[in-house]
């Protein structure tokens, strides 16, 4: 490595840029600039093999690259627990990727191609699962099955190093009626919130992983008319703060808004600006009229990226600047209709380890 010495920074970066991610793993330990540079988002995003969106069929599952141009590449199925799909759902967990089944999860970094598969509580049926989040440093799941007849849903969580389910007891007034839009930020998940599918007022509930409790975190700048038609996704902004995006079903205009600081443990210092509006004439429906699904979306400078299906079912691409719609691309070769989505910033964080039942059970005798 001496002779790297001599080579200008600039020079080293773009060569670190074309080496695959697994190698870039080994190479923390050159030095601590090599590592520094490892857990910069610019250089992530910079990389000749990055991508944001996830995009999955009953068959296949792609990743979508935007810059210089879209390119769309199908991931190896090899990955334990998705030999065969079937996925109910795809939730990007802040650098990991969770792919919820219906017997099971599989936990995975497409980028270093890691996964685990956990298996689902074993007095819980038709669990979901929603996202990923950690308590003093140790990951864990959070995931809900359906409780009786008038009756909330029964939430657990899943702890990696204990390899155990814990049920927690909900309150009656710790969680509202209806939870959507599911975003994992410093460990913590937060969903918009609403309690009436007829009250156009919504916020942001956050789930307590040491307490199993939903709490009400803050208000959000704007709410929505008609809930199923009507966009109102939640997502990271900068890494450290919420962005909300909303589409008005009648006049199609888009609000981005955005957290001015840092999301902390306190709601009530959150305050939302305006970033972004768009009111042209020619601008898409975000979410179809079929299956209802919510689109993905990441803001980059002053430019709005967005994966959403059409009335037909296939996924499109569409980049928003300046007022206006600058330009839209159907994945054509995702060719099965209604197609999961969600975003994903890559990251060369290992998925996390976990006890399995059979060692756990090893260690107790």
């Amino acid at each position: 490595m001496a002779h790297l010495k001599k080579l200008p920074w600039e020079l080293i970066e773009e060569i670190l840029s074309r080496v695959p991610p697994k190698s870039l793993v080994r190479f923390r330990t050159v030095s601590k600039q090599w590592n520094a540079l490892f857990d910069d988002k610019a250089f992530i995003n910079n990389h000749k093999m990055t991508f944001r969106f996830i995009v999955a069929t009953e068959s296949k599952i792609y990743s979508v690259s935007i810059d210089p141009v879209i390119v769309v590449r199908e991931l190896t199925l090899g990955t334990p627990g998705l030999e065969s799909l079937e996925l109910k759902n795809l939730v990007d967990c802040n650098e990991l990727l969770l792919c919820g089944k219906n017997n099971g999860a599989v936990v995975w970094n497409p980028w270093l191609g890691q996964s685990t598969w956990i298996e689902p509580s074993l007095i819980h049926s038709g669990m979901g699962f929603d996202g990923i989040g950690y308590d003093n440093n140790n990951y864990k799941i959070a995931a809900s099955s359906p409780g009786n007849e008038d009756e909330d849903d029964l939430w657990t969580t899943y702890d990696f190093p204990s390899d155990v389910w814990t049920d927690h007891d909900s309150e009656p007034d710790d969680r509202s009626n209806y939870v959507i839009s599911v975003v994992s930020l410093n460990g913590t998940l937060y969903w918009v919130s609403f309690y009436d599918m007829n009250d156009p007022l919504c916020y942001v509930t956050k789930f307590d992983f040491s307490s199993g409790l939903f709490i009400r975190f803050c208000d959000l700048p704007c709410g929505r008319n008609h809930h199923d038609s009507e966009a109102l996704v939640l997502g990271v902004f900068r890494g450290d703060r919420f962005s909300l995006l909303k589409q008005c079903m009648v006049t199609k205009k888009i609000e981005i808004w955005v957290t001015e600081n840092k999301i902390n443990e306190n709601g009530t210092d959150v305050v939302w600006m305006n970033f972004m509006t768009f009111s042209s004439p020619n601008l898409p429906d975000l979410v179809e009229t079929v299956t209802y699904t919510e689109p993905s979306y990441f803001i980059e400078d002053k430019r709005l990226v967005v994966c959403s299906c059409d009335n037909t079912g296939h996924a499109w691409i569409y980049i928003l600047g300046d007022n206006k719609l600058i330009c839209k691309n159907r994945i054509d070769c995702v060719v099965d209709p209604w197609p999961l989505h969600c975003t994903f910033v890559p990251s060369l964080v290992p998925v996390p380890a976990r006890c399995r039942r059979e060692e756990r059970a090893e260690l107790l005798v």
